[in-house]
């Protein structure tokens, strides 16, 4: 309804245009139809004729603005749409990102098989990795046996074990003798746990003796574990209940070497090497003296076995030589020993030279020379063989002065 006031202050205006729909100063456009900016204008007179002009025009700004926020959205969203998907490419929703494409590497090189390295250190102490756990060995108390391999020397034999020579020959007297020579392959050995001898027990024996003549005391032998004795079952230690033939470590034990070489023979008494065999002399002879220089007994100059070594009762050299090579008188002297050896020498020849020295020649295929026959250095006296303990052609050479026996190689020319 027309507000009462409005009419009242525009009565003509209003009656006017509720009449004819017309604003004064308008004319009516052919056919009926009025203008729409007529009718704009018209409702913008009514609305501030109404006090309402204000409100409208803040209405109308926030519609227009709506508006063009709209349009500036729509007309964004269809620029990137156009961008992404071409001109041409009707509309669709957003694709996810392609997958990153895998950059290409080279294959790493092939590892090398693990191999043992070769490492060399010049001095301090390596410290390497090891996959195995090395237990450490444990100490040995009981005899153990060795059967003896091709080329095997008593050295060698000690070596392996952790053993002295001297040991080897003490635990293997019933065996060797005390004898280097005795040593062929196919021997069985024993090998003591420890250096030191190796007794069988005989009856009446006391372990007092016993230890001091091994230079030891009883206790040791009593507590060492691989002799399996009961201290408690011993009784009196003068005769102590041990079975005869029961063999004992003697830990540390030494004795003299028993020595089935010649001894000091001299012109005066050659009757002294009579426990040797049938060659010793019997009565007194005199005859040529050395000149105290001597000459190499054979041909050649160098060893064919073993060498000088008292630690293995070898106190002599073996001089290489073919079956037959001749054998010469290292110095004048007097025959006091020529025969057979019965203690694995063989056919043995012994030279007093009168002046303190002895020569002995020993595994002779042959000789000829006899008891008291005085010889000139140089002379034939025989010729190499490999009788008695040998094990293959050679000749084994003593030199002794005064009784001791001595290191040829000191005494004879350079080879």
């Amino acid at each position: 309804m027309p507000n009462d006031r409005f009419l009242d202050e525009f009565p003509d205006v209003e009656g006017e245009a509720l009449k004819t729909g017309t604003q004064p100063g308008h004319e009516e456009v052919a056919g009926g139809d009025k203008p729409k900016e007529n009718r704009l204008v018209l409702l913008w007179e009514i609305l501030s004729r109404a006090g309402l002009g204000e409100t409208a025009f803040r209405a109308g700004t926030h519609l227009l603005s709506i508006a063009m926020v709209l349009v500036v959205v729509w007309a964004m969203r269809a620029f990137y749409l156009h961008i992404k998907t071409g001109a041409d490419t009707p509309r669709q929703g957003a694709l996810a990102a392609p997958l990153p494409t895998a950059t290409p590497t080279e294959a790493p090189p092939e590892m090398l098989p693990l191999a043992e390295p070769e490492f060399v250190f010049t001095d301090g102490i390596p410290r390497l990795v090891s996959l195995h756990t090395t237990l450490p060995t444990r100490p040995r108390t009981e005899v153990i046996t060795y059967t003896v391999q091709k080329d095997d020397t008593i050295f060698g034999i000690a070596d392996k074990f952790g053993l002295n020579p001297k040991t080897i020959l003490w635990g293997n007297y019933y065996t060797l003798r005390d004898d280097p020579h005795m040593l062929q392959p196919g021997t069985v050995l024993n090998i003591l746990p420890v250096n030191g001898t190796y007794h069988k027990w005989s009856a009446g024996e006391g372990l007092n003796g016993v230890s001091k003549y091994y230079g030891v005391k009883p206790e040791d032998i009593i507590n060492w574990p691989g002799n399996h004795l009961d201290p408690a079952k011993l009784g009196d230690w003068s005769h102590p209940n041990i079975e005869p033939g029961t063999m004992l470590v003697v830990p540390g034990g030494h004795r003299e070497f028993v020595t089935w070489s010649a001894p000091w023979i001299t012109r005066k008494d050659p009757a002294v090497a009579k426990l040797l065999g049938p060659g010793f002399c019997g009565t007194m002879y005199e005859g040529a003296v050395g000149m105290g220089s001597f000459v190499w007994p054979t041909t050649n100059h160098w060893l064919s076995g073993f060498n000088y070594s008292p630690d293995t009762n070898h106190p002599a050299i073996d001089i290489a030589g073919q079956l037959g090579n001749p054998v010469f008188a290292a110095d004048n002297g007097v025959i006091v020993y020529a025969g057979w050896n019965n203690w694995g020498y063989g056919n043995v020849v012994v030279i007093d030279h009168g002046n303190g020295w002895q020569t002995l020649y020993a595994h002779l295929s042959y000789y000829g020379v006899g008891c008291g026959l005085s010889v000139n250095q140089g002379d034939v006296i025989g010729s190499i063989g490999s009788t008695g303990n040998s094990s293959g052609p050679h000749l084994h050479f003593e030199m002794m002065y005064q009784g001791s026996k001595v290191n040829p190689f000191d005494f004879l020319p350079p080879p």
